[in-house]
């Protein structure tokens, strides 16, 4: 073994507690310590880099100097087997250690001396290497904090206060105090009450008696007591949060009923923990009608990627995402160096690199034979898949749902994706690609008493329409069956005329208003989002509601707004607008579904004032929007404000975002001071250097840079879809469908990326009927 004169380097030093370590694969390519050259870990800096045909490890070397670094490779061990191994999950980990089955190989490497071996014994290298090691990974630290930010305290489990005990008898009972049931039952931790929970995941029975007695008492805190450890940990619920909560001080209002911690076992699965067995369950058919098992793919544009736990949301997106030419051309770029940044795990553009060279290149779609039982040479072997571990936490980091562990709906990641991309760094040779997406929506109200009319337009990325539910099976029948929907009859929808009341500002009548939604621009790739809900007991349920879509181009042309009527009298601007009064009962309704009550009444005041299940839509789609939690202000037009009026605020607001203040001025004026459309406006208008004299004309500038296009015939192909299964956004399972060229094929065929199975799909007529998002391509 060599030595080597930097192994004393000032800055070598152990990787603290804090710090991430990422010995598994490197930041910048999925090459991992798995491959035959193993991966090279920064001594100084805990970097991992790839030290195979790409050597990223030495290009980080060339940029920063850090002369050593721990190559690490693993090869699985030969282990015999009578029959396969058991099938891993969240609540069967198995005890075996990564030595266990792993053989590790380590070595140092100094760039400086040009030496591959160097004596691991020498000088700091011994608790450095020891450090590494021993390290909680990247990966495994963020999931852990992502678990640990699942549940925090609330102020109504801080500010707990518990009857006397004499008045809480049924703490003597094993039953719920309303009916028979001896499961699923939740303390009451305010009066000692015994009822049921809700009938949720994992076939537990019940029926909501626990949720009755906080109904009628208002009291906000349970605990489930099958769930109690002797540890202290439980399932705790905040009903009038309604969200899974912490509380501190568990073990001393449990004692107050009687309950001791000492011994205490835990008798029922957590939520939890049924949930993610709930989703495990579900799983698309991998064989065809006939029992065959489909057929794997592999290749370019063919890999799968693995799920990090309820992540299924996120790989079928960013399948659907890079199979459109704007985001492969921004993104992937396999003869171009990455990015030059100090931390690539924490840069997006860095990571959206990494993703697209791994989802495209073809590089890591291989079948794995860790995948094939040793007992069964005939079973169909799929990929291993890529972990995207790096990407998920950096575009969830800091937001109050991706940043967690739990099962997000697909449709609102899309949102969160778009913004997160458009808001990060674009130069002139890379546009960005959420601008294939853009296009403008045409709103026009009438007066239904003096005929007069105002339009408005916004820019949008997606529509979100609703599928009308037309049940087709008698009343009394447990699961309903609806009647198919055309997505034609869900575009007229989108596109119909309706009556709202509003009161006229040119005439003073309150007749109402027809309003009508129109496209003025269509995209390039058009995303539609199916909405298949009612509210049943007020929460969001799906309906299992068939929408038929053509094989074929869909011609969009008749959904273009037409030109407007030279003698129509526009409707007076008016500056002092009434104080907006929301409709109590959609309020009220609204606010009982767990939104909180600015979000309602911006959700009502945007639909018209008219119901909550309008408002409660307008919701879904608005999830994302930065100033949602902003209390409702009716602001002027900005032509009569002026830009120097602008809320200092929203600026500063902007700013936060990385908008520059001029930009964000803009922005303001040309979307009446609403922070959400400007926001939407600074997509589209990337800051180039606009003049002063098109500050005091920004709608100028806008007609100018119309986004989207006008031409016709608008036709449509559908390329990709995203289906889930199971009732909820909150349990289920996301797959991705995509419209490819098999190799060795001409044409077209339907791809299925379930996770890391991806596989040739058959029966594309079923699954098209229940896709939840819809990408149409321009043809």
């Amino acid at each position: 073994m060599a030595s080597c004169v930097h192994s004393n380097a000032a800055d070598l030093k152990p990787p603290g507690p804090s710090e991430a370590v990422y010995r598994e694969d490197c930041t910048q390519c999925f090459d991992s310590i798995d491959d035959d050259a193993g991966l090279n870990v920064c001594l100084h800096c805990f970097n991992g880099g790839c030290a195979g045909h790409r050597d990223h490890a030495l290009l980080h070397y060339k940029r920063f100097g850090h002369s050593l670094a721990l190559n690490i490779r693993r090869t699985p061990k030969k282990v015999q087997r009578d029959e396969p191994p058991p099938k891993i999950s969240k609540l069967a980990i198995a005890a075996e250690t990564e030595e266990d089955r792993y053989d590790i190989a380590t070595s140092v490497v100094c760039y400086s001396c040009s030496q591959h071996n160097i004596d691991k014994t020498q000088g700091k290298l011994p608790m450095i290497i020891d450090g590494i090691m021993n390290a909680i990974t990247f990966s495994k630290r963020e999931e852990i904090k992502a678990w640990e930010q699942e549940f925090v305290p609330c102020e109504h489990t801080l500010c707990l206060t518990q009857d006397d005990t004499k008045q809480a008898a049924s703490t003597d009972s094993n039953h719920c105090s309303e009916c028979d049931l001896g499961e699923n039952l939740w303390l009451c931790l305010e009066c000692g009450n015994k009822g049921c929970g809700r009938s949720q995941f994992g076939g537990s029975k019940g029926n909501s008696h626990g949720l009755t007695h906080a109904n009628s008492t208002s009291h906000a805190v349970a605990v489930k007591l099958g769930s109690i450890t002797a540890e202290g940990s439980a399932d705790v619920y905040c009903y009038k949060c309604n969200e899974e909560r912490v509380d501190p001080e568990l073990a001393t209002h449990l004692a107050h009923w009687g309950i001791l911690l000492a011994g205490r076992e835990k008798t029922e699965k957590s939520l939890m923990e049924m949930q993610v067995e709930h989703n495990l369950q579900w799983d698309f058919s991998m064989t065809t009608e006939d029992g065959r098992e489909l057929t794997p793919v592999f290749g370019p544009t063919f890999t799968g990627l693995a799920n990090l736990g309820n992540s299924c949301y996120l790989s079928s997106i960013m399948q659907c995402i890079f199979s459109v030419s704007g985001f492969r051309e921004r993104y992937y770029h396999p003869s171009k160096e990455p990015p030059l940044c100090q931390a690539p795990a924490q840069d997006l553009e860095t990571q959206l690199r990494k993703l697209a060279d791994g989802l495209l290149s073809g590089r890591y779609s291989r079948p794995d034979s860790r995948m094939m039982s040793p007992t069964d040479i005939q079973e169909v072997a799929h990929q291993k898949g890529l972990a995207p571990a790096m990407f998920k936490y950096l575009v969830g980091q800091g937001h109050e749902e991706f940043a967690t562990m739990r099962q997000q709906d697909a449709f609102e990641f899309l949102l969160h994706l778009f913004k997160s991309v458009s808001l990060s760094k674009h130069s002139s040779l890379h546009d960005n690609p959420v601008q294939y997406f853009r296009f403008q929506v045409e709103q026009r109200l009438q007066c239904l008493n003096c005929k007069k009319v105002r339009y408005k337009v916004d820019e949008q990325d997606n529509i979100s329409v609703a599928v009308p539910a037309r049940p087709i099976n008698a009343s009394g029948e447990t699961e309903k069956v609806y009647e198919s929907v055309h997505l034609s009859e869900c575009l007229d929808i989108f596109t119909s005329t309706e009556v709202v009341e509003l009161t006229c500002p040119g005439c003073g009548s309150q007749d109402g208003f027809s309003k009508r939604s129109s496209f003025k621009t269509l995209p390039q790739e058009l995303v539609v989002n199916a909405r298949r809900f009612e509210l049943v007991n007020w929460v969001p349920t799906k309906l299992d509601i068939p929408v038929l879509v053509d094989d074929g181009p869909v011609d969009f042309s008749s959904y273009l707004a037409v030109e407007h009527d030279a003698g129509e009298e526009p409707l007076p601007e008016v500056d002092d607008s009434p104080a907006f009064v929301p409709n109590p009962e959609a309020l009220d309704q609204l606010i009982g579904m767990g939104f909180p009550a600015v979000r309602c009444e911006k959700a009502l005041h945007a639909t018209g004032n008219l119901d909550s299940e309008a408002a409660m839509n307008w919701l879904f789609a608005h999830m994302e929007d930065p100033d949602i939690d902003e209390p409702l202000v009716l602001v002027g037009r900005a032509h009569s404000s002026g830009i120097g009026a602008q809320d200092a605020t929203k600026i500063s607001q902007l700013g936060d975002m990385g908008i520059e203040a001029s930009h964000a001025q803009r922005a303001l004026a040309a979307t009446d001071g609403d922070v959400n459309r400007a926001l939407d406006w600074v997509f589209s208008h990337p800051d180039n250097g606009v003049d002063e004299e098109n500050m005091d004309n920004p709608d100028a500038e806008a007609h100018d840079k119309a986004v989207g296009l006008t031409d016709r015939p608008a036709r449509y192909e559908l390329r990709s879809i995203v289906c889930h299964k199971g009732t909820s956004v909150h349990a289920g399972h996301y797959v991705a469908l995509i419209r490819k060229e098999l190799p060795g094929q001409s044409g077209l065929s339907w791809v299925m990326f379930n996770d890391e199975k991806v596989v040739k799909f058959e029966d594309i007529e079923a699954m098209k009927k229940t896709a939840y998002l819809y990408f149409f391509t321009r043809v």
